[in-house]
């Protein structure tokens, strides 16, 4: 890597010569501004010469008599605000610059601004109202539109992209949205599904919407998995959906359906008072963080001494989904850490909340997709390390299944 040369002292001085306030620098007329427009406008006649062969006022040395041609203006929106831009024309037209397209209305990174805003849930009122007060730039709602539609492009290559083998983890979930179809506003559901890999790294596998939640749209959605590479699943977490475990196992015969325990945490504190939920909470764990599965039952029979006059639909929910809540006790403490205090899938569909909290209804599906996508591409980059513990869980996970192992681990 080359190590930049530093200016010379000399030449800040000079550029700082009558400096008294941030805005002189900074501002709508400051030094930024002005540097910027003359280092890009000097960069353009340095590739005007080099296309022609010649500098200015020297003799015309190509083969077409090609020469300079006057200059056109544009204006390009930016960090700088507006900035109008001085090119060069040849007789020829056949100068192109490398520096500013010929179609480029904005600087390079000015269309990440907007998606970065757009990705953390701001409406286009919202953005337009931010890059005005940020950089005294005015953007329209269909610039805005334009900007983050072109985002599809890379969404429809990132759903259909290849994936692995073998995932020894798959949390399965669908959140909901409102947004208008035919005329009126639909609760549509969004199905996410998520990947632990064999590094360890979370991953998200793909996006997909419909207009309810369903074992057979779940169906179609882990066959796409299986048709983008994904040969086995170990163990796959899902929610209380009937007929989802049945929608896997068609799939993945030999995969571990296991009930999300945070799921069922949750929604058996729904029928709770606020002042008896941190105990009931607390009884619960009991349940699930029993070492075996005598110790589960002893737990939940006690629970339900305790709790059934009060709460008759929590103790009743657990037996009901008992046989796929009890694959659970058959792990050790480094895979049941991995399944449990992981949980990936909630922390992402609360990420996705707080980002279309904003929006009463998304005009159509595709907006939805935008939004989700941006969102979670941001999500995705805090994901860099593997999980804490992942290595005893895969050491665990080498033995358990064994057969099942990619070679190479």
């Amino acid at each position: 890597m080359t190590t930049p040369k530093p200016l010379p002292a000399g030449l800040i001085d000079s550029l700082l010569a009558d400096y008294k306030k941030p805005e002189d620098l900074i501002g709508e007329h400051g030094l930024l501004k002005q540097l910027t427009k003359a280092l890009v406008e000097r960069a353009l006649q340095a590739e005007m010469a080099d296309h022609l062969g010649h500098d200015k006022h020297e003799t015309v040395v190509n083969a077409t008599g090609n020469t300079r041609n006057g200059k056109s203006r544009k204006t390009l929106k930016g960090e700088f605000g507006e900035l109008p831009i001085e090119i060069p024309r040849d007789r020829e037209g056949s100068f192109e610059s490398l520096i500013i397209s010929k179609h480029q209305t904005r600087w390079a990174g000015f269309d990440d601004k907007i998606l970065s805003l757009y990705a953390r849930g701001m409406t286009v009122r919202e953005i337009q109202q931010h890059l005005t007060e940020m950089y005294g730039t005015e953007v329209s709602p269909t610039l805005i539109s334009t900007v983050t539609d072109g985002v599809m492009d890379e969404v429809k290559q990132w759903q259909s992209r290849p994936l692995d083998a073998v995932y020894p983890v798959i949390y399965l979930d669908c959140i909901h949205a409102k947004v208008r179809d035919a005329g009126s506003v639909r609760t549509k559901a969004i199905y996410l599904a998520i990947g632990i890999n064999m590094e360890g790294h979370k991953e998200i596998l793909g996006l997909w919407i419909a207009q309810t939640e369903g074992a057979k749209f779940w169906l179609s959605v882990v066959t796409e998995l299986k048709n983008r590479g994904v040969q086995d699943i170990f163990i796959a977490c899902v929610d209380g959906l009937k007929g989802f475990p049945e929608a896997i196992e068609t799939i993945y015969p030999h995969a571990i359906v296991q009930l999300c325990i945070v799921h069922m945490v949750r929604n058996s504190l729904n029928y709770v008072s606020w002042n008896k939920r941190k105990e009931v909470a607390a009884d619960l764990r009991l349940v699930y963080s029993a070492a075996t599965i005598d110790e589960a039952e002893h737990a939940l029979a006690g629970f339900e001494d305790k709790w059934n006059y009060a709460y008759p639909p929590i103790a009743r929910s657990w037996r009901n989904n008992w046989q796929r809540i009890i694959p659970f006790f058959d792990y050790s403490t480094e895979i049941r850490r991995i399944i449990y205090t992981t949980n990936a899938i909630e922390s992402v569909n609360m990420s996705l909340r707080k980002v279309s909290k904003n929006r009463g209804s998304f005009p159509n599906d595709e907006a939805v997709i935008k939004l989700f996508y941006l969102a979670l591409s941001n999500i995705a980059k805090k994901w860099s390390m593997p999980l804490r513990d992942w290595k005893p869980a895969l050491n665990r996970f080498t033995i358990q299944f064994n057969e099942r192992m990619p070679r190479h681990y």
